[in-house]
This record gives C-alpha cells, sequence and structure tokens, in this order.
C-alpha cells in the first residue's frame, strides 16, 4: 500500500469521525439588573499561633473583569460597595481567624458579551496585613498611602492599572511581588511602599515605575519582562544603581546618570536603590 492511498484513507477516516462529533455550547448568561451590596469586614481578633500572639491579617481579593478600586481609609478592615448585574459575580466573604477572602464565583455559564457590570470600590483599614490581589482583565484604581502594608502581592491579567503610594505605607514592608500580563501599568510613590524587595514580572506591555517618594531603607528592585517599553523614573538626590540586561531593547537616559557598560547610576545620599532589569526587548527609559 503506497503513501498516497494511506493519506487518501486518514482523511476518509478522519471526515467520518467529524460528522459524528456534535458541540453542545454551553448557555449564555444574560445580564440583569443592577445589585449594589455594601461590604463590612470587621478586623479579626489576633489569631495565636502556639505562645505567640498575631495581630497581622492576610486579606485576599479575587475579582474578575471589571473596575477595581482601593483606597484607604476605612473603619473596620474593609469598607465599600460591590455593584454588578450578572448572578455569578455575586461577591463571597469567607473568614477564618485572621485570613480573610472576598471571591467572585466563577461563571457556570458564558459570561454575557455586551452589558455586563462589576464594579469594586472598597476601602481599606490602617491596621497592619498582608494584601493580596487576583484579578483577570479588569481596570484598577489603587492608592494604597496610609497603609500598613507587610506584603504586598498583584497577579493580573489584560490589565490596566494605577498604583500610587501617595503617603509612606506605615509598616515595613518585607515584600512586594507584581505579576502581569500585556497590560498598560502605572506605579507612582514606589519609595513610599516601604517595600524591602520588589518584584516586577511583566510581559509585552507598557510599564511605569516612579520611585517618587521618601525612601526609608536600602531596596532591590527586581524587573523582568519581555517585548516592552518601561519607564523608569528616579528623583534627583537618590542614591541608585540601575543595571540592565538586554540584547535588543532601546536605551534612553536622560541627564545626570554615569554609566559604566550596562550600568547607570546617579549619586545621592541616604537609602540606596538597586534596580535589576531583565528585558527581552523593546525600550527602556531611564529618567528624573
Amino acid at each position: 500500500m503506497n503513501v498516497k492511498t494511506i493519506s487518501a484513507i486518514l482523511a476518509l477516516a478522519l471526515a467520518s469521525m467529524a460528522c459524528g462529533f456534535s458541540f453542545d455550547l454551553p448557555e449564555q448568561v444574560k445580564a440583569g439588573p443592577e445589585i449594589k451590596e455594601e461590604i463590612t469586614v470587621a478586623d479579626p481578633k489576633p489569631a495565636l499561633s502556639g505562645d505567640e500572639v498575631s495581630d497581622e491579617t492576610r486579606l485576599s481579593l479575587s475579582f474578575g473583569a471589571g473596575s477595581l478600586t482601593l483606597s484607604p481609609g476605612a473603619k473596620n478592615l474593609v469598607d465599600g460597595t460591590i455593584v454588578y448585574n450578572v448572578e455569578d459575580l455575586k461577591p463571597e466573604i469567607i473568614e477564618d481567624g485572621a485570613q480573610i477572602e472576598i471571591n467572585q464565583r466563577n461563571f457556570k455559564k458564558l459570561p454575557p458579551f455586551d452589558g455586563m457590570k462589576n464594579e469594586w470600590d472598597l476601602q481599606l483599614g490602617s491596621s497592619p496585613m498582608e494584601l493580596e490581589i487576583s484579578a483577570g482583565a479588569y481596570e484598577g484604581n489603587f492608592e494604597l498611602g496610609g497603609l500598613a502594608l507587610t506584603n504586598l502581592t498583584i497577579n493580573d491579567g489584560a490589565a490596566d492599572v494605577s498604583l500610587s503610594f501617595s503617603e509612606l505605607n506605615l509598616a515595613e514592608m518585607s515584600e512586594f511581588n507584581y505579576s502581569t500580563g500585556a497590560s498598560d501599568v502605572r506605579m507612582e510613590g514606589l519609595a513610599n511602599a516601604n517595600f524591602e524587595r520588589f518584584i516586577f514580572n511583566g510581559g509585552a506591555g507598557n510599564y511605569t515605575l516612579d520611585f517618587s517618594g521618601d525612601l526609608q531603607r536600602d531596596a532591590t528592585v527586581s524587573v523582568d519582562c519581555g517585548l516592552s517599553d518601561l519607564t523608569l523614573i528616579v528623583p534627583p538626590g537618590v542614591n541608585v544603581v540601575v543595571t540592565i540586561d538586554s540584547a535588543l531593547a532601546d536605551i534612553n537616559v536622560g541627564d545626570g546618570w554615569s554609566q559604566k557598560g550596562s550600568v547607570y547610576s546617579q549619586e545621592g545620599d541616604g537609602p540606596a536603590l538597586t534596580i535589576i532589569v531583565n528585558m527581552g526587548g523593546g525600550e527602556i527609559t531611564i529618567r528624573k
């Protein structure tokens, strides 16, 4: 049996198999009337851990598509409102001691393609907490200045995010982790975040990291992304060293910077800021 004959037999077999398949697409849910829910989560009592007492809270927010706004000023751990018009978007609050979760359920049916509304507007309290945000394709507006964040983790997809620390974070933050995809992310006042380590992982997007604010201690920053436009803003007078590892990126550096190979530095007083960039390609801008 030659190759042409075998190919013809395989083609006929595949065609007959395809005729036997039927596809039942899931039913698409429709948007309904708007539902507005008031959200209040009290500060949990200190949690016992062995002989020690821990008063640190872990708050996890799981959000799908829509608009997510966070700001300080809550009298409780969390105050705010959630507006949605699809039943599957109804939020769920899970409290387990000092572990608090505010989640959205997964769609049981196809989400509506038009007319869906999903808006979270939450205020956070000033007690020490670890904050974790998981989101999909959404618009995020985060004002986190004046909180007491000990750790901050953000994971999102195709997002449009504006994040700011307009005031000093009142707790020493051990680590700030941000992982995103093909997004537009702008962060300001990062020196006020009071972190020890900041790890940023991006895909193909536009990212602006502005380290304005009052740097409290030596801090390290690791940036790892693909084909992107990356802007690093460091105010004058900050003691900073930026090391770039990228064979394909165009690098634009403003006035007042010293260069030695792939290392760019600015002299200053106070704590030291160390930034390491590993980027596949695109454009990197360093300015004041």
